[in-house]
């Protein structure tokens, strides 16, 4: 078995998945000791991306970052005001500790908080 990391995000406000959303990985360096991004994505219809953002080879045990674009998504999903949003950019750290796992990190989002956590 390969170790892959996919996420999906939930628009919870509305009931359906966040199309389009913007999400940026970055992995932790430890020769600069921060944070470098590798690649930025954007969710589909099924408020996913059609493939693992990470999976074999290029998945390592390391400290990963998804950062979340909710103020963005929001401001384009719903043509909100600037000034009546809360969130505008959602930082899930977490640590990989066994690169030949999967590793689901979803998103499940309002205007004004969120939850996540690892899944299946």
């Amino acid at each position: 078995m390969s170790g892959k990391l996919t996420t999906h995000v939930l628009n919870t406000a509305a009931g359906h998945p966040a199309a389009g959303m913007r999400i940026t990985l970055s992995r932790f360096d430890d020769e600069t000791e921060a944070f470098r991004e590798i690649e930025t994505f954007a969710t589909n219809e099924d408020g996913r991306i059609h493939s693992p953002l990470l999976e074999d080879t290029a998945f390592k045990a390391a400290q990963y970052e998804l950062l979340f674009h909710v103020g963005e998504y929001y401001r384009n999903e719903q043509d909100q005001p600037e000034d009546s949003l809360f969130l505008d950019q959602v930082p899930v750290r977490f640590t990989v500790n066994d690169s030949e796992a999967h590793y689901h990190v979803p998103l499940l989002v309002t205007p004004y908080g969120y939850t996540t956590y690892r899944g299946s």
